[in-house]
């Protein structure tokens, strides 16, 4: 029996291809299909996530125009030889601060942005850690997106809690919280965060 995760992709993939041939076909044939496609796309992802079909066929509906993945941006921000991570008041668990890029963002900005939104600290982007495949949990999971990890330094601010957490806090490598917020930041981007801010040459990852 196939996973959850692999039932979510097959819907991610079929609702791409519906998208993007709504968006080039004329034909009232072909988009009449490619509706039924994402009708589809739609009944496996509510099927396979127990989510709400009209909810899950919305959100499908939504986009426009070619189907590319989302992009996730976060920060690996340090004090000396300790990693900044906030508290999601969504459920509870810790991740680096970010989010999605907003249209007609910098990449740099966008993350920099999320932390003072987040954490309450203003940082500047000074490195790419890595760059990510990167597949959500919940809601998010139903869309394909990119994970873009920026190592950045602080500039001024005070760590404050913001609306979407509930703490800020900073920690050593051996003292990261066990639970993590889904996968917005997993141990493998605190690993490789910790590598680019020991090694300042160590060169970006990439999937």
């Amino acid at each position: 029996m196939p996973s959850l995760l692999r039932w979510l992709e097959w819907a991610r993939q079929i609702q791409a291809i519906a998208q993007t041939g709504l968006h080039y076909s004329a034909n009232e044939y072909d988009r009449q299909r490619y509706e039924r496609l994402l009708e589809i796309a739609a009944e496996i992802a509510s099927e396979a996530g127990n989510l709400d079909f009209a909810l899950v066929h919305r959100l499908f509906r939504e986009p426009k125009g070619y189907a590319t993945p989302r992009i996730d941006v976060r920060a690996a921000v340090f004090q000396g030889d300790r990693l900044l991570l906030v508290r999601e008041r969504a459920d509870g668990g810790w991740t680096m601060p970010g989010g999605w890029a907003d249209v007609g963002d910098l990449p740099s900005e966008a993350v920099e942005r999320e932390v003072f939104e987040e954490a309450g600290l203003r940082v500047k982007a000074r490195k790419v850690v890595g760059i990510y495949d990167a597949n959500r949990m919940g809601d998010l999971e139903l869309f394909h997106a990119f994970k873009l990890v920026f190592l950045c330094e602080i500039i001024g601010g005070e760590p404050t809690p913001g609306y979407e957490t509930s703490a800020v806090a900073f920690f050593r490598a051996e003292e990261i919280p066990a639970v993590l917020s889904g996968e917005r930041t997993l141990p493998r981007h605190i690993a490789d965060a910790f590598r680019a801010h020991a090694d300042p040459s160590a060169p970006t990852v990439f999937d």
